[in-house]
């Protein structure tokens, strides 16, 4: 089952671009909490902190136990997480408070484990078409990940939705059928058609022999004898 990380939060009165970036300055993660029995409130956690437990998680998708100063301990899901475009660091997270007695509906990552046979001794491909399991389930039910064994597949098998084990209390909508694994042929590069007996040969370009030095240039097929200028008859 998924690891809770315990995490702690404090009120933050701002709101907007501005107030964000005063908090990122000063160490913190702007973040807002809400839920169906929680009313929305903005918080700030320690990015230090912050980044240490979520490297320790499969995926951002976890719960937490977060413990807000001045109010008690509320179980949550991390929602949404946004990340500096290069830097990678968090900018902004979404918590979704939870009830331990509702069941929840989040994603799960997918990981495969082992080499193919198909990828080992026929040159093939391992494709992965699923890479995060819609789940439904209690919190208390909900998997870190499916680590699948894909080391049976040859090329052309595949693993469906249908064949993973789902632990006790977790269901999921996705159709039965879709793969989530696929050995695929290895891809061949077409040969270039060799060119048609008997094609055309390029024309040959035949260039105008220039006169040896001294050599006066033939005339012009049909041209007329030019006369000097100013001869008159």
């Amino acid at each position: 089952m998924a690891k809770t990380i315990q995490l702690k939060a404090e009120l933050r009165s701002g709101a907007g671009t501005t107030a964000a970036k005063a908090v990122r300055k000063a160490g913190k993660v702007p973040a807002t909490i809400y839920g169906r029995h929680h009313a929305p409130q903005n918080l700030q956690l320690d990015a230090h902190t912050l980044a240490l437990a979520l490297g320790k998680s499969t995926g951002e998708h976890v719960l937490v136990n977060l413990e807000i100063a001045g109010g008690k301990s509320t179980l949550a899901l991390i929602q949404d997480v946004q990340h500096h475009a290069l830097k990678r660091h968090i900018l902004h997270l979404d918590f979704h408070a939870l009830k331990e007695d509702e069941k929840m509906h989040t994603t799960v990552p997918v990981i495969a484990f082992g080499e193919p046979e198909g990828v080992k001794s026929g040159g093939g491909l391992l494709e992965q078409l699923i890479r995060a399991l819609e789940v439904e389930c209690l919190p208390k039910d909900l998997p870190e990940s499916f680590i699948v064994d894909v080391s049976a597949l040859n090329v052309g098998d595949g693993i469906h939705v249908k064949q993973l084990t789902l632990p006790a209390g977790v269901t999921t909508r996705v159709n039965g059928e879709a793969f989530i694994f696929h050995c695929a042929a290895p891809t061949v590069e077409a040969e270039p058609a060799p060119a048609a007996e008997g094609a055309a040969a390029e024309p040959e370009v035949i260039k105008e022999k220039k006169p040896a030095e001294g050599e006066a240039a033939a005339p012009a097929a049909g041209a007329k004898d030019a006369k000097p200028k100013g001869d008159k008859k």
